[in-house]
Protein backbone atom coordinates (compact mmCIF):
# COMPACT_ATOMS: atom_id res chain seq x y z
CA UNK A 1 0.00 0.00 0.00
CA UNK A 2 1.38 3.52 -0.99
CA UNK A 3 1.21 6.44 1.44
CA UNK A 4 1.09 9.69 0.37
CA UNK A 5 0.57 13.24 2.17
CA UNK A 6 -1.15 15.92 0.69
CA UNK A 7 -1.31 19.83 1.01
CA UNK A 8 -4.48 21.33 -0.09
CA UNK A 9 -3.10 24.66 -1.71
CA UNK A 10 -6.19 26.08 -3.01
CA UNK A 11 -9.86 24.75 -2.90
CA UNK A 12 -8.59 23.14 -6.50
CA UNK A 13 -5.15 22.01 -6.54
CA UNK A 14 -3.11 20.15 -4.36
CA UNK A 15 0.38 18.95 -3.41
CA UNK A 16 1.16 15.19 -2.82
CA UNK A 17 4.29 13.64 -2.17
CA UNK A 18 4.82 10.05 -1.24
CA UNK A 19 5.93 8.78 2.21
CA UNK A 20 7.63 6.25 2.85
CA UNK A 21 7.09 6.28 7.19
CA UNK A 22 6.18 8.84 9.29
CA UNK A 23 8.90 10.05 12.03
CA UNK A 24 7.32 11.76 14.68
CA UNK A 25 3.42 13.26 14.73
CA UNK A 26 2.56 15.64 17.94
CA UNK A 27 0.30 18.63 19.37
CA UNK A 28 2.00 21.03 20.90
CA UNK A 29 -0.01 24.22 22.39
CA UNK A 30 -0.04 25.97 19.61
CA UNK A 31 -0.61 23.39 16.31
CA UNK A 32 0.37 19.80 14.76
CA UNK A 33 3.70 18.84 14.26
CA UNK A 34 4.36 16.26 11.60
CA UNK A 35 7.50 14.91 9.87
CA UNK A 36 7.72 12.19 7.72
CA UNK A 37 10.37 10.62 5.69
CA UNK A 38 10.17 10.89 1.71
CA UNK A 39 11.64 9.07 -1.46
CA UNK A 40 11.67 12.43 -3.52
CA UNK A 41 12.54 15.16 -0.95
CA UNK A 42 13.82 13.59 1.82
CA UNK A 43 12.57 14.27 5.21
CA UNK A 44 9.87 16.96 5.59
CA UNK A 45 8.69 19.07 8.20
CA UNK A 46 4.45 20.16 8.32
CA UNK A 47 2.55 22.50 10.79
CA UNK A 48 -1.30 22.20 10.74
CA UNK A 49 -0.99 20.02 7.86
CA UNK A 50 0.59 22.96 5.41
CA UNK A 51 4.29 21.98 4.10
CA UNK A 52 7.24 24.06 5.85
CA UNK A 53 10.30 22.76 4.73
CA UNK A 54 11.58 19.68 3.21
CA UNK A 55 15.56 18.37 3.34
CA UNK A 56 15.73 18.68 -0.65
CA UNK A 57 14.62 22.18 -1.11
CA UNK A 58 14.98 24.50 1.73
CA UNK A 59 18.72 25.68 1.10
CA UNK A 60 16.67 27.59 -1.37
CA UNK A 61 14.60 29.12 0.71
CA UNK A 62 16.95 29.89 3.66
CA UNK A 63 19.98 31.09 1.31
CA UNK A 64 17.56 33.52 -0.10
CA UNK A 65 16.55 35.24 3.33
CA UNK A 66 19.71 35.32 4.72
CA UNK A 67 22.68 36.07 2.11
CA UNK A 68 20.44 38.64 0.30
CA UNK A 69 20.47 41.42 3.22
CA UNK A 70 24.01 40.67 4.50
CA UNK A 71 25.29 40.87 0.27
CA UNK A 72 23.73 44.23 1.04
CA UNK A 73 24.50 45.75 4.84
CA UNK A 74 27.84 46.41 5.03
CA UNK A 75 27.99 45.45 9.00
CA UNK A 76 25.36 43.05 10.40
CA UNK A 77 26.10 42.75 14.19
CA UNK A 78 23.39 42.36 15.51
CA UNK A 79 20.29 39.84 14.53
CA UNK A 80 16.67 39.43 15.79
CA UNK A 81 14.85 36.08 14.09
CA UNK A 82 11.74 35.69 14.21
CA UNK A 83 10.27 32.17 13.97
CA UNK A 84 12.96 29.99 12.49
CA UNK A 85 12.49 27.06 15.13
CA UNK A 86 13.92 25.05 12.37
CA UNK A 87 17.04 26.33 12.44
CA UNK A 88 17.58 27.20 8.49
CA UNK A 89 17.93 30.42 9.19
CA UNK A 90 20.51 30.55 11.99
CA UNK A 91 22.70 28.07 9.87
CA UNK A 92 23.19 30.43 7.37
CA UNK A 93 23.70 33.53 10.03
CA UNK A 94 26.48 32.12 11.92
CA UNK A 95 28.30 31.53 8.84
CA UNK A 96 29.24 35.31 9.13
CA UNK A 97 31.93 35.61 12.10
CA UNK A 98 30.85 39.73 12.09
CA UNK A 99 27.59 39.11 13.69
CA UNK A 100 28.18 38.83 17.14
CA UNK A 101 24.79 38.10 18.67
CA UNK A 102 22.10 36.57 17.62
CA UNK A 103 18.09 36.66 18.95
CA UNK A 104 15.84 34.03 17.48
CA UNK A 105 12.05 34.32 19.01
CA UNK A 106 10.44 31.20 18.56
CA UNK A 107 6.66 30.71 20.22
CA UNK A 108 6.60 27.03 20.30
CA UNK A 109 9.14 25.16 22.29
CA UNK A 110 8.23 21.71 20.74
CA UNK A 111 9.02 22.81 17.16
CA UNK A 112 12.70 23.44 18.16
CA UNK A 113 12.81 20.06 19.76
CA UNK A 114 11.30 18.09 17.01
CA UNK A 115 13.66 19.56 14.60
CA UNK A 116 16.28 18.79 16.52
CA UNK A 117 15.58 15.67 16.66
CA UNK A 118 14.29 14.85 12.95
CA UNK A 119 15.86 17.44 10.92
CA UNK A 120 19.67 18.01 11.97
CA UNK A 121 20.56 18.91 8.59
CA UNK A 122 18.66 22.21 8.97
CA UNK A 123 19.12 22.77 12.84
CA UNK A 124 22.96 21.93 13.49
CA UNK A 125 23.47 24.97 14.42
CA UNK A 126 21.31 26.20 17.21
CA UNK A 127 23.93 25.13 19.77
CA UNK A 128 25.64 28.42 18.27
CA UNK A 129 27.22 30.11 21.71
CA UNK A 130 25.98 33.83 19.62
CA UNK A 131 22.55 32.58 19.76
CA UNK A 132 19.70 33.43 22.76
CA UNK A 133 16.34 31.94 22.02
CA UNK A 134 13.77 33.13 23.30
CA UNK A 135 10.33 31.40 23.21
CA UNK A 136 8.13 33.61 22.88
CA UNK A 137 5.59 35.60 21.05
CA UNK A 138 7.14 37.49 18.03
CA UNK A 139 4.61 40.49 17.45
CA UNK A 140 5.06 41.10 21.82
CA UNK A 141 8.61 40.50 21.90
CA UNK A 142 9.52 43.24 19.04
CA UNK A 143 7.38 45.67 21.26
CA UNK A 144 10.38 46.71 23.11
CA UNK A 145 13.64 46.50 21.67
CA UNK A 146 14.61 49.95 20.20
CA UNK A 147 17.47 50.89 17.61
CA UNK A 148 19.20 47.25 18.83
CA UNK A 149 19.34 45.43 15.43
CA UNK A 150 21.02 45.57 12.12
CA UNK A 151 19.07 42.89 10.84
CA UNK A 152 15.80 41.53 11.62
CA UNK A 153 14.62 38.36 9.67
CA UNK A 154 11.28 37.10 9.62
CA UNK A 155 10.68 33.62 9.20
CA UNK A 156 6.86 32.99 9.78
CA UNK A 157 4.65 30.92 8.67
CA UNK A 158 1.43 31.18 6.94
CA UNK A 159 -0.40 34.66 7.97
CA UNK A 160 -2.76 32.53 9.84
CA UNK A 161 -2.77 30.87 13.63
CA UNK A 162 0.37 31.22 15.15
CA UNK A 163 1.79 33.58 12.44
CA UNK A 164 -1.14 35.60 12.29
CA UNK A 165 0.40 38.98 14.25
CA UNK A 166 3.71 38.57 12.32
CA UNK A 167 1.78 40.54 9.00
CA UNK A 168 0.11 43.14 10.87
CA UNK A 169 1.07 47.45 11.18
CA UNK A 170 1.92 47.57 14.46
CA UNK A 171 4.18 44.37 13.91
CA UNK A 172 5.98 45.97 10.94
CA UNK A 173 6.22 49.43 12.59
CA UNK A 174 7.72 47.79 15.61
CA UNK A 175 10.49 45.98 13.92
CA UNK A 176 11.73 49.49 12.21
CA UNK A 177 11.95 50.85 15.99
CA UNK A 178 13.99 47.84 16.90
CA UNK A 179 15.97 48.44 13.87
CA UNK A 180 19.14 50.48 14.27
CA UNK A 181 19.49 53.80 11.56
CA UNK A 182 20.52 51.73 8.81
CA UNK A 183 18.52 48.37 9.44
CA UNK A 184 17.05 46.37 7.76
CA UNK A 185 14.09 43.70 7.23
CA UNK A 186 13.16 40.61 5.36
CA UNK A 187 10.30 38.11 5.49
CA UNK A 188 8.59 35.55 3.47
CA UNK A 189 5.99 37.61 1.74
CA UNK A 190 3.80 34.36 0.31
CA UNK A 191 3.42 33.90 -3.20
CA UNK A 192 1.70 35.80 -5.95
CA UNK A 193 0.45 32.98 -8.29
CA UNK A 194 -3.00 31.81 -6.42
CA UNK A 195 -5.96 34.45 -5.30
CA UNK A 196 -6.02 33.85 -1.78
CA UNK A 197 -2.13 34.26 -1.40
CA UNK A 198 -2.09 37.17 -3.57
CA UNK A 199 -4.11 39.06 -1.28
CA UNK A 200 -2.06 38.23 1.80
CA UNK A 201 0.86 39.06 -0.19
CA UNK A 202 -0.57 42.41 -1.12
CA UNK A 203 -1.77 43.17 2.53
CA UNK A 204 1.85 42.58 3.85
CA UNK A 205 3.53 44.42 1.04
CA UNK A 206 1.05 47.95 1.89
CA UNK A 207 1.76 47.74 5.33
CA UNK A 208 5.40 47.64 5.06
CA UNK A 209 5.67 50.04 2.80
CA UNK A 210 3.59 52.27 4.84
CA UNK A 211 6.80 51.53 7.57
CA UNK A 212 9.90 51.77 5.86
CA UNK A 213 11.24 54.26 3.04
CA UNK A 214 12.86 51.74 1.03
CA UNK A 215 10.55 48.50 0.32
CA UNK A 216 11.12 46.00 -2.41
CA UNK A 217 10.08 42.94 -3.59
CA UNK A 218 12.25 39.35 -4.70
CA UNK A 219 11.48 35.82 -5.33
CA UNK A 220 12.84 32.19 -5.87
CA UNK A 221 11.84 29.16 -6.95
CA UNK A 222 10.84 26.65 -4.33
CA UNK A 223 9.23 23.40 -5.62
CA UNK A 224 7.35 22.39 -2.27
CA UNK A 225 5.77 25.74 -1.56
CA UNK A 226 2.50 26.49 -3.63
CA UNK A 227 2.53 27.52 -7.18
CA UNK A 228 6.51 26.74 -6.71
CA UNK A 229 6.58 30.99 -7.08
CA UNK A 230 7.62 32.05 -3.92
CA UNK A 231 7.90 36.15 -2.79
CA UNK A 232 10.14 38.06 0.02
CA UNK A 233 10.48 41.29 1.46
CA UNK A 234 13.10 43.62 1.45
CA UNK A 235 12.63 46.53 3.71
CA UNK A 236 15.22 49.54 4.62
CA UNK A 237 15.68 52.66 6.47
CA UNK A 238 18.57 53.12 4.49
CA UNK A 239 20.37 50.84 1.78
CA UNK A 240 18.70 49.84 -1.32
CA UNK A 241 19.04 46.25 -2.26
CA UNK A 242 19.92 46.56 -5.59
CA UNK A 243 22.48 50.12 -5.62
CA UNK A 244 24.26 48.74 -2.18
CA UNK A 245 24.69 45.57 -3.36
CA UNK A 246 29.20 44.97 -2.66
CA UNK A 247 29.54 42.21 -4.82
CA UNK A 248 33.17 41.87 -4.70
CA UNK A 249 32.69 42.22 -1.04
CA UNK A 250 29.97 38.92 -0.44
CA UNK A 251 32.27 36.99 -3.34
CA UNK A 252 35.38 37.82 -1.24
CA UNK A 253 33.91 35.67 1.39
CA UNK A 254 34.18 32.57 -0.31
CA UNK A 255 30.68 31.37 1.32
CA UNK A 256 29.08 28.12 -0.94
CA UNK A 257 25.96 28.59 -2.26
CA UNK A 258 23.40 26.51 -3.66
CA UNK A 259 21.03 28.80 -4.83
CA UNK A 260 22.65 32.40 -4.09
CA UNK A 261 25.06 34.05 -6.26
CA UNK A 262 25.11 38.07 -6.22
CA UNK A 263 24.16 37.60 -10.15
CA UNK A 264 21.11 35.98 -8.97
CA UNK A 265 20.41 38.37 -6.49
CA UNK A 266 20.32 41.29 -9.03
CA UNK A 267 17.98 39.19 -10.95
CA UNK A 268 15.54 37.90 -8.26
CA UNK A 269 14.68 41.78 -7.77
CA UNK A 270 13.18 41.82 -11.86
CA UNK A 271 9.87 40.53 -10.58
CA UNK A 272 7.34 39.15 -13.37
CA UNK A 273 4.73 41.82 -14.83
CA UNK A 274 1.79 40.08 -12.95
CA UNK A 275 3.51 40.73 -9.90
CA UNK A 276 4.42 44.26 -10.40
CA UNK A 277 0.92 44.59 -11.30
CA UNK A 278 -0.16 42.92 -8.16
CA UNK A 279 2.16 45.03 -6.16
CA UNK A 280 1.79 48.86 -7.57
CA UNK A 281 -1.21 49.65 -6.10
CA UNK A 282 0.66 49.82 -2.82
CA UNK A 283 3.78 51.54 -3.94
Amino acid sequence: MEFWFSEKQTPHVKLSIRVDRQLYSGQSEFQRIDVFQSPEFGRFLTLDGYMMLTEKDEFIYHEMIVHVPMAVHPHVQDVLVIGAGDGGVIRELVRYPEIRHIDMVEIDPLVVEVCKAHLPQTSCCLDDPRLTIHYADGLKFVRSPQDKYDLIIVDSTDPFGPGEGLFTREFYGNCYKALRADGIMVNQHESPFYEEDAVACQRAHKRIVESFPISKVYQAHIPTYPSGHWLFGFASKKYHPLRDLDEARWNQRGLPCRYYTTTLHKGAFYIPAYVEELLRHVE
